[in-house]
């Protein structure tokens, strides 16, 4: 947490110059205004729970970047700071809404239909996409215009590096849309094939027997978690503390698929083997099953069933109401269409990665309550970008009305490209951060994050705004929304 919060920092003092400072307060504001809202209410704080704080804060920003880039290129149009400022916060409105918007809806369907440390999870997410957006348009602004005040003074938003990226990006993205029409289909057939390939499933929906364990001294999760994983035949078991750090929740998937007393004798006799570097050297295993073995219970997989349907149904209906919002916002079918192409294709990229290298990377790669989070989130940071491209295209496609569609979508993506890169790099150095330090109960959830954000990033471009091109080729982008203007 403390790196990421550092890590971005920096970046947006070496990206934006002084007015990185603002963005820095407004992150700094959302943090506190968080963990604030969290104390108050109440919150355990859990290690989803962190996970959520961290990811905010790559997407604190996310606001704040948008409002920049667009005082950017006011700026590189000729306009005085003081209009700049203005009109790039009036026309970054839309973008930044729809894009909050989104990413909120998969965060609350999340937290509807999470159960446990998930709900840790959606709760942070939800509260820092409310404060992002606060701290992001008004206290961001409020600081902007105290600085500027009477004097005439204003905040510098480029720097030698800044100055330089992105600022002639002409890239032909929509030529090669066969190319990348023919990378999704791949895609497609290997999110399929891992349905047959299968799927390391986590203690939650393959079900598990649960123990109590409680210690003569504080004990690290992590340690044990080690060691039980070598006795559990390379299965890693979730571990929970219990009040104090003498005392953990043990739960595995080691043989629940068999069943009898037999079974249950083996598996017990496996988590005292696994424990005897915390347990007294002399202790036998009847010692152990009388006085440190508190409890213990059996949770079937015929029970894991409902939570497997509930994920399910989760990720779809997250998907459907992106695309319904999608087609109420823009009034046109294609863009729920490219909607739900873009969020199918981030999906199967996640779903195949997952099935064919978990016996490949070092560590595990299950589906579980953590996976189906990563999912949704991927799915709202995906239309993130998605929005983002979007609003841009509806807009340039009533400032150039002679232009044709290949030109309005390309000019689009290269506007937005400079923010779009920068929001992708800041959620993925936190999240790379919290795959690196987060340790094993979140690096599942990091590893599909990294995924999706790329995959993200590709299909915002490559696949959501192609689709705009090559469905109902006659109907002009936004027709609706030229009447208005």
């Amino acid at each position: 947490f403390a790196i990421s919060f550092l890590v971005i920092f920096v970046l947006m003092l070496l990206y934006f110059n002084t007015a990185g400072w603002v963005a820095n307060i407004a992150l700094i504001l959302n943090l506190l205004f968080t963990i604030g809202v969290l104390a108050s209410w109440g919150f355990t704080l859990t290690a989803p729970g962190i996970a959520g704080l961290v990811l905010t804060i790559g997407m604190a920003v996310d606001t704040n970047v948008i409002i920049f880039e667009r005082i950017k290129e006011e700026l590189n149009k000729g306009k005085g700071y003081a209009s700049a400022v203005n009109d790039g916060y009036k026309r970054s409105l839309a973008p930044v809404l729809d894009a909050h918007v989104t990413t909120f809806l998969t965060a609350f369907i999340l937290f509807v239909f999470g159960l446990g440390p998930v709900l840790g999870f959606a709760t942070t997410q939800m509260l820092g996409i409310v404060l992002s957006l606060f701290c992001g348009i008004l206290v961001s602004r409020l600081i902007t215009d105290l600085y500027i005040g009477k004097k005439a003074r204003h905040f510098e938003y480029f720097t030698g590096l800044s100055r330089k990226v992105f600022k002639h990006a002409a890239y032909k993205f929509i030529e090669y849309r066969k190319v990348a029409y023919g990378i999704s289909v791949i895609v497609l057939l290997l999110g399929v094939g891992s349905f047959f390939n299968g799927f390391d499933e986590g203690v939650e929906f393959a079900g598990g027997r649960s123990y109590t364990v409680r210690f003569d001294k504080p004990v690290s999760p992590d340690a044990i978690r080690d060691d039980l994983k070598a006795v559990f035949n390379n299965e890693t078991p979730v571990i929970k503390t219990i009040g104090t750090n003498n005392q953990l929740d043990i739960t595995t998937s080691y043989k629940i698929h068999e069943t009898g007393n037999k079974i249950d004798n083996e598996v017990e006799q496996a988590l005292f083997t696994g424990l005897k570097k915390q347990l007294p050297a002399d202790l036998t295993y009847v010692e152990f099953d009388n006085k440190y073995k508190q409890s213990s219970q059996t949770v079937l997989p015929t029970i894991s069933e409902e939570l497997k349907y509930g994920a399910i149904k989760a990720a779809i209906f997250a998907m459907l109401i992106i695309c319904f919002y999608i087609f109420i916002r823009f009034r046109d079918w294609r863009y729920s269409v490219g909607t739900i192409v873009a969020l199918l294709h981030d999906v199967f990229v996640t779903l195949a990665v997952f099935s064919f290298l978990r016996k490949v990377v070092p560590f595990p790669l299950e589906i579980d309550q953590h996976f189906i989070a990563a999912v949704l989130t991927v799915i709202g940071f995906s239309m993130n970008d998605t929005v983002i491209v979007y609003d841009r295209i509806r807009e340039d496609s009533k400032l150039y009305p002679t232009m044709s569609k290949e030109q309005v979508i390309n000019t689009a993506i290269n506007q937005t490209l400079s923010r779009t890169i920068m929001t992708s790099l800041t959620v993925f150095l936190t999240i790379l951060i919290l795959f690196i330090f987060g340790g094993e109960v979140t690096r599942g959830f990091a590893f599909a994050m990294l995924i999706g954000v790329i995959t993200g990033t590709y299909s915002s471009i490559f696949v959501a705004a192609p689709i705009l091109v090559d469905f109902a080729k006659s109907k002009p982008l936004g027709k609706l929304d030229s009447k208005k203007a």
